[in-house]
């Protein structure tokens, strides 16, 4: 993606969602986060759709940076741990773009590494972290941003920063702004 290689599977495919998990050795209660094609496909995902995840999805999307927001009912628990809410980003990679589309799904999306290990920034790191792990890898050359996305939880008020990425300065000045 526009940050780090990710590992990727079809959101409304339970199975393919626990696949993900066995990959990365990943807890079953850690979230896996969704990539859509638009922000207006926010609402497809969400319960509801706060005001400022709006704005900040006008300012920061597509690019890196992450919105938790209420679960919409037809998210899958698996890709929540149960948690009535979801991360949702909108990358800023043509190739994940077209993915997605021709999905016509949101994509449940994680680092493309072993739990708790550093983030693939190459298609050879993924293959040497993951090797026959996975069935296919796109080699999309190095990604550009290297930093995993900031990730902003707009269901708490004023929202949060659960995860302190890529562009977590621009999104705590906006922030800082709209209050």
């Amino acid at each position: 993606t526009d940050t780090v290689y990710g590992l990727g599977a079809h959101s409304a495919m339970a199975a393919a969602i626990d696949k993900l998990f066995q990959v990365k050795e990943r807890e079953r209660l850690k979230a896996i986060p969704l990539l859509i094609a638009r922000a207006e496909d926010l609402a497809s995902v969400a319960a509801q759709v706060p005001e400022v995840a709006w704005k900040l999805a006008g300012r920061f999307w597509p690019g890196p940076v992450t919105l938790v927001v209420p679960r919409a009912a037809t998210v899958l628990d698996v890709l929540t741990g149960g948690a009535p809410s979801v991360a949702v980003r909108v990358p800023a990679h043509e190739l994940v773009l077209r993915l997605i589309t021709t999905l016509g799904v949101p994509l449940a999306t994680t680092s493309a590494n072993l739990s708790g290990k550093p983030e693939a920034i190459t298609a050879a790191e993924v293959q040497a972290a993951l090797g026959e792990r996975v069935r296919l890898i796109l080699d999309g050359g190095r990604c550009p941003g290297g930093v995993a996305s900031t990730v902003v939880d707009v269901t708490t008020d004023p929202p949060s920063i659960r995860r302190r990425g890529a562009m977590v300065n621009e999104v705590e000045a906006f922030l800082a702004g709209i209050q």
